[in-house]
């Protein structure tokens, strides 16, 4: 016998846990696809050298590479912008500029396993492709919140910063040269607090003043509105710069679209991942912020030019659909209880085949999910007990020529005598 065991980090998905998953999904592809985003899709496999050293060495170290049976030097793609970005280059004549794209899909990095982290994990991301502007920004954080409302999750917050200003920044005390490591230090904050990020940042600047400077950057926002922020960290450049002037112009939509509230400026945040540019964010659920960001992103305008001499410049987020159900899993939220896989099941006597096929087929014409137990010798117990591990609400049954609908929670039936009586029920 082979043991069934699943490899670390990989897991099994059982239909309590998958019918929620695919509502959210459809749900998400609504909304997407209300901002008149369309999908697309690529492969699980690309080339190494298409995935090797675009998000940084920590993500480098966590790409699943291997040779295939042809000698291929091959990667499963960690995330889905790099591959989008290589998708961009090979078929940017067939696709309108700008592009507005969605993906939901799995990826794969080899990273310690966690609450709500695998190896293996499902993301939903929307993307604009082919404009820089703040107009552009505006729309990826306005389809965040949207998403998120209409999944009825209230109690968010987006923390949004700005690389490039952070990159003024640094270039105002002499260490742009070093952004890239300084980034990555700052993006540990949450991880390993203040006073390891400080050790971090003297290892890589030598230089206390400096460091202090940095610290202060970070936690400017601390206790303040956004624009306050926005104020505190233009004094700190000294002069406002073409970065800053973007985000109070971000601002300004989110005021007038009346979202404002959900949105925070966080100098702290700069995601780990080295191909931002310019705005970058993060979405923390206000009852359960230990879980991490459940939607990042920001964005990229330089990724394509990998890939292409065409000027592409992009801005995107992802929803982390697998930590996204954790959170909400421990929140004990309606929507991971949404589990049913029909609305009424078919119960029926081994001389009532014909009549239980003719009925489910009507039931399903009509637009009600209906399943059909197939199995009609099994006890009632048995019977009951496949409803129940399915949250089935009710059960359909044959009864001197009418329809027994009972309602498998409160135990009540209703005899009725046609299917539209039915579905009237069960709706």
């Amino acid at each position: 016998m082979i043991d069934p065991v699943v490899l670390k980090g990989f897991r099994d998905s059982l239909p309590s846990e998958e019918i929620p998953k695919k509502n959210i999904e459809r749900r998400l592809e609504k909304v997407f696809e209300t901002f008149g985003f369309v999908p697309i899709d690529t492969p699980v496999l690309e080339y190494e050298s298409v995935l090797l050293g675009k998000g940084g060495g920590e993500t480098d170290k966590q790409i699943f590479h291997f040779e295939d049976n042809g000698g291929r030097k091959v990667a499963m793609r960690f995330d889905l912008t790099v591959p989008f970005a290589r998708f961009l280059a090979l078929h940017q004549s067939e696709l309108p500029i700008p592009f507005k794209r969605y993906h939901i899909a799995k990826a794969w990095r080899g990273e310690n396993p966690q609450k709500g982290r695998y190896r293996e994990f499902i993301q939903c991301d929307f993307d604009i492709v082919g404009v820089d502007s703040a107009e552009a920004d505006f729309e990826i954080l306005s389809l965040m919140y949207s998403s998120f409302r209409t999944l009825g999750i209230s109690g968010i917050t987006f923390h949004v910063a700005s690389r490039s200003l952070f990159n003024d920044f640094l270039d105002t005390i002499g260490l742009y040269e070093k952004s890239i490591e300084v980034l990555r230090a700052v993006d540990k904050l949450r991880k390993i607090g203040r006073d390891e990020v400080r050790n971090m940042l003297l290892e890589i600047t030598a230089d206390e003043e400096k460091s202090d400077k940095i610290i202060s950057y970070i936690t400017s926002g601390e206790n303040k509105g956004f624009l306050e922020t926005l104020d505190a960290l233009t004094a700190l450049i000294g002069k406002e710069t073409e970065s800053s002037e973007r985000m109070r112009k971000i601002h300004s939509y989110l005021r007038e679209t009346g979202i404002d509230s959900y949105f925070v400026y966080d100098p702290s945040i700069t995601r780990g991942l080295d191909y931002y540019t310019g705005i970058v964010y993060e979405t923390f659920l206000n009852d359960f912020e230990k879980i991490g960001s459940v939607c990042s992103g920001g964005r990229y305008n330089n990724l394509a030019s990998l890939y292409t001499k065409e000027v592409l410049p992009g801005v995107g987020a992802s929803i982390g659909l697998d930590r996204l159900l954790a959170a909400l899993t421990e929140l004990k939220s309606p929507l991971v209880k949404e589990s049913r896989s029909a609305n009424v099941l078919i119960l029926y006597r081994s001389e009532e085949k014909e009549l239980a096929v003719k009925t489910a087929f009507s039931l399903r014409e009509k637009g009600l999910s209906t399943d059909m137990y197939l199995l009609p010798e099994k006890k009632i117990k048995a019977q009951y007990d496949y409803a129940a591990k399915l949250a089935i609400p009710y059960a359909l049954s044959f009864r001197d020529g009418k329809y027994a609908v009972k309602n498998l929670l409160s135990r009540e039936s209703v005899e009725v005598e046609s299917i539209d009586g039915v579905i009237e029920i069960c709706r």
